[in-house]
């Protein structure tokens, strides 16, 4: 969107809301493209005095940071500006200590949906709040000012910067804000360097603004001149279908655990995801819980595995990459942890916590394999209590079935019977008057249930074939076919066998 702004007329020159002090590196980076890199400065060391105890403690170290990443607008901005020749500026203040300030916003899928950037601006605008701080208003009006410089020389100006910044530098704008002092330290060169560095592909997620493995897509319909209009979607579906490959590729075994049909659920399941967390478009955490419920957990580690791939950044030197976390910090190879400030920070992240389970290691499954005892298997309880409570609910919605076609409907009267025939009602819905259901009692029982769950079964997959004895009064007896359990252990003594039927 931000490119289709720079290309949409011939603008005199593109002013983004970063200091110029960046600039030099800002622009090198944009030429690593799509390499990503981290063009940062660390802030000078403080003394904060405490007026409890009335001493002074040493600051947190920090660092504030721009992320050059091909999916950034006002990155992706620049690096189209660059291709036109048009001329750039970077037009915010110098700070010693700068103040991110991330905001909620709409999901700007509905921009690609024809919702006009206006219309989605003004829906927004009145539900910001005054700048917080006295330095956002000076932010403002410094670059107000530098706006207004810009504006003389050059016959028209592009400005990109956050929609929580726009309201009060075009009020600056207009009302023309006093301009703020320069900090003295930023005039004597004081401050530390701007330097840059390239962002550790495992930690790419927390700083990108799309998933890894998307903005890889991107990259590639950029390079083909293709269309990504659908790419925000229809890249989600190329990495599933990329997570299952790779799958199905580290084990046959589970080539037949996600079937088309099983696909197509699990799509329907990522909708709804993410609907109920009022989105228009899912974020990682929908997709890894999605995977998880609907195939598992070993092809969720996929997907999540799949996703932070990110194939341009390589392998690099750790005395030359900088690493982000969780927590909003970053890893520097000589200063450690810092406090990662973001200076295009978008819409603030809420993270959350997904347990999954990985396979076992390698050496693990041979060991259990070396210290299994064939002489005394057994079906696992937990196991059985879920198989015998399916088989109960299939043998209840059986004898349902079975007198589902003696059922009868009529007017209601004193009693709704077996519930409300919707269907009749609407039908009768000019009369005004309601008709139930009467279902009577099944005539006969189901004595056996017959499971088929992969038509036509495989014998070469499928070689185990075996009777389980009913132990107790709670149990049925059991005939089934199913992979060999000795093949997949999943713990010491534990072997995991995939049904075909029974």
């Amino acid at each position: 969107m931000a490119s289709a702004a720079v290309l949409e007329r011939r603008w005199g020159c593109v002013a983004v809301a970063l200091p110029a002090s960046f600039q030099e590196e800002v622009e090198a980076a944009i030429e690593l493209l799509p390499t990503a890199h981290a063009v940062f400065v660390e802030e000078p060391r403080e003394l904060e005095f405490s007026l409890s105890d009335g001493e002074g403690a040493e600051r947190e170290d920090a660092l504030s940071f721009v992320p050059v990443e091909p999916c950034q607008p006002v990155i992706s901005a620049l690096r189209t500006a660059r291709q036109e020749r048009i001329p750039r500026a970077f037009v915010d203040l110098e700070l010693r200590e700068f103040q991110s300030l991330p905001g909620l916003y709409p999901d700007a899928y509905a921009l690609k949906r024809g919702v006009p950037v206006n219309l989605f601006a003004a829906a927004i605008l009145p539900s910001l709040p005054p700048p917080p701080t006295s330095q956002a208003r000076e932010r403002a009006a410094f670059m107000a000012a530098r706006l207004r410089e810009l504006e003389a020389r050059h016959e028209s100006v592009l400005f990109l910067c956050s929609l929580l910044e726009w309201p009060w530098v075009r009020q600056a704008l207009h009302e023309g804000w006093p301009e703020p002092e320069p900090d003295p330290h930023s005039l004597s060169g004081a401050w530390s360097p701007v330097r840059r560095l390239k962002i550790r592909e495992k930690t790419l997620s927390f700083v990108m603004g799309e998933i890894p493995y998307v903005a890889h897509l991107y990259q590639q319909r950029r390079a083909t001149l293709g269309p990504d209009e659908h790419l925000s979607v229809d890249g989600i579906k190329e990495l599933l279908l990329e997570a299952r490959d790779r799958w199905v590729q580290s084990d046959r075994r589970f080539q037949r655990r996600l079937s088309p049909q099983r696909l197509s659920l699990l799509l329907k399941y990522v909708r709804n995801l993410t609907l109920i967390g009022r989105r228009l478009s899912p974020d990682l955490y929908t997709l890894a819980v999605a995977a998880k419920q609907c195939v598992g957990d070993d092809y969720a580690i996929q997907v999540v595995e799949t996703a932070a791939h990110y194939p341009y950044q390589g392998e690099g030197r750790p005395w030359e990459e900088i690493g982000f976390g969780v927590d909003g910090r970053a890893t520097l190879p000589e200063a450690g942890v810092l406090v990662a400030k973001n200076r295009l920070p978008g819409s603030a992240v809420r993270w959350e916590r997904l347990e999954l389970t990985p396979p076992p290691p390698k050496p693990k499954t041979q060991e259990w394999e070396q210290r299994w005892n064939p002489y005394s298997a057994c079906s696992h309880p937990p196991e059985d209590s879920r198989i015998e409570s399916f088989r109960a609910h299939v043998m209840e919605q059986g004898k349902a079935l079975i007198g589902a076609d003696l059922a009868r409907t009529e007017k209601f009267t004193t009693s709704i019977m077996d519930g409300i025939d919707i269907r009749e009602t609407i039908r009768h819905w000019y009369t005004g008057d309601l008709y139930v259901k009467r279902i009577p009692p099944a005539r006969g029982t189901v004595e056996c249930v017959v499971f088929l769950f992969d038509v036509p079964a495989d014998p070469e997959v499928y070689t185990w074939r075996t009777t389980w004895y009913a132990e107790h009064q709670d149990e049925s007896t059991l005939s089934l076919f199913a992979t060999d359990y000795r093949t997949n252990l999943v713990g010491p003594g534990i072997g995991q066998a995939t049904y075909g039927g029974g």
